[in-house]
């Protein structure tokens, strides 16, 4: 399955790229067959935790463990029992994300990855993939 990154602008939010993240997902089949292209869910940090995304993953079909940011809670508060329910959450699933935010910090171990030294958004992705294959290798 090929590698599906997204490489976007430093300036630019989580949110904006999450349709294109969303598009590039493939999920393996046990034994043959096309990878599937809806995961069984979603688990994201508070950068993604916004109504429209909330809302594409649950037209989608997809379950979602995202946490709350501070100001959607005091909104919520705010509005009182106009402000609806608060979206599910559970803490002990959320505890998985650990992998990712671990597979970031051995990315950034890199000299090359962390400081962004190439102009070209294609040789920084170039860079990319190769040590995330080289991280796959040796592990």
């Amino acid at each position: 399955m090929p590698l599906s990154i997204v490489l976007t602008a430093g300036n630019v939010n989580d949110c904006t790229a999450f349709p294109d993240v969303l598009a590039g997902i493939g999920v393996p089949r046990p034994g043959r067959g096309r990878p599937r292209c809806r995961p069984d869910r979603v688990i994201a940090d508070k950068a993604y935790s916004s109504a429209a995304i909330r809302r594409t993953l649950r037209r989608r079909g997809i379950a979602v463990t995202i946490p709350q940011r501070a100001d959607q809670k005091a909104g919520r508060a705010r509005r009182g029992s106009r402000g609806g329910r608060p979206p599910v959450f559970d803490p002990a699933l959320y505890r998985r994300r650990n992998v990712v935010e671990r597979c970031i910090g051995r990315l950034k171990q890199w000299r090359g990855i962390a400081t962004r030294f190439d102009k070209l958004a294609r040789n920084y992705r170039a860079g990319l993939v190769l040590v995330t294959a080289l991280l796959w290798i040796n592990s």
